[in-house]
């Protein structure tokens, strides 16, 4: 069985930087009030009318990574991008890479798993190569979510945390079986969907049509705004992280002293210093950005991996550990031997 093996990462965000205190001018918000509960000090937010489109920033972040990879656009035989922001409801942003690249013709999958989105995506990319069926895999996971945020007092508790962006990984094929990927480990609890969800417009719940006919009667619908039991998922969110890390260690016979790099999802910074104190790791071995980006969903993880690597925190060898919890529930982790 072969290996698989990130060989190329890049990253892109909007210049377009907002601070806590630009939205305390359109909402009762604060500076202090933000960072005490998710450490956000500022994010980035895609100007409208750009190319700064889900898609249009994934290119940009594939871009990077596939020079970096050092390969060819037409080596990249497969495509899988993570999303909970797409361009459209259909078709999913992959193809819209595979055109915008111009690749030749290819498969691609699109990954609707949210804040999991890009660990779930390395996984798929990990079996695909490991049982030889594609040889180089790009994976994508980007997402724009400040044009569809609540920006008023009401949504605060949502709205302060998002920001958009996107990242990128190349996945190629190794027979070094020491280095590389060496597990992935992918849960959900379907119970808990409705518990950080966007339910509209859904085929299940309300449809297009019947926002528009809110609209025009002139009542609001927020149903299409995201919505979040914040202490409900912060509570299941530290549970879940520290038990898909103990079993990707555990199933590599590594403990948690083996860690080099843990880069969780930047969800809320608080998370990830409970997370660290909990596994007993110094401040050099935990990646965190979310300071400055927010939180970018299925990019966050990519987005911080690029660039703890870029700034020489990942080296050859090192045990680097990929964490990831969000909506579904969904969780899971990555193991890699650099």
């Amino acid at each position: 069985m072969y290996t698989s093996r990130i060989i190329g990462l890049g990253h892109y965000v909007p210049d377009n930087v907002v601070t806590n205190d630009d939205l305390s001018k359109i909402m009762d918000t604060n500076d202090e009030w933000i960072q005490e509960r998710t450490g956000i000090k500022e994010r980035r937010f895609a100007v409208k009318g750009t190319e700064d489109t889900t898609s249009g920033m994934g290119v940009k972040a594939a871009k990077i990574a596939i020079e970096r990879a050092g390969i060819d656009k037409d080596d990249i035989d497969f495509i899988i991008f993570a999303t909970l922001s797409p361009d459209y409801y259909f078709p999913g942003p992959g193809v819209m890479v595979q055109k915008e690249l111009d690749i030749k013709t290819v498969g691609a999958l699109d990954v609707r798993n949210q804040c999991s989105g890009f660990v779930y995506a390395i996984s798929v990319a990990d079996q695909f190569i490991k049982t030889g069926m594609y040889k180089n895999i790009l994976v994508i996971g980007s997402e724009l979510h400040s044009h569809g945020l609540d920006m008023t007092t009401r949504g605060r508790g949502v709205s302060v945390i998002f920001g958009d962006g996107a990242g990128a990984a190349v996945l190629t094929r190794s027979d070094d079986n020491s280095r590389g990927i060496l597990s992935t480990h992918l849960h959900s609890q379907g119970e808990h969907a409705e518990e950080l969800a966007l339910t509209a417009p859904g085929m299940g719940t309300r449809w297009v049509n019947d926002i528009l006919k809110d609209h025009d009667n002139g009542e609001e619908d927020t149903s299409y705004f995201p919505l979040m039991n914040g202490q409900f998922v912060f509570k299941n969110a530290v549970v879940r992280f520290s038990e898909v890390i103990m079993e990707g260690l555990m199933q590599n016979g590594l403990n948690k002293g083996d860690i080099d790099m843990l880069i969780p999802h930047q969800a809320n910074l608080r998370i990830a210093q409970f997370i660290q104190k909990k596994f007993g790791l110094s401040d050099d071995q935990v990646y965190n950005n979310i300071m400055r980006y927010g939180n970018t969903t299925a990019a966050s993880i990519p987005i911080a991996l690029t660039e703890a690597w870029q700034e020489g925190k990942i080296n050859e060898g090192d045990t680097v550990v990929l964490a990831a919890f969000g909506s579904g529930f969904t969780w899971g982790s990555v193991i890699i031997k650099w």
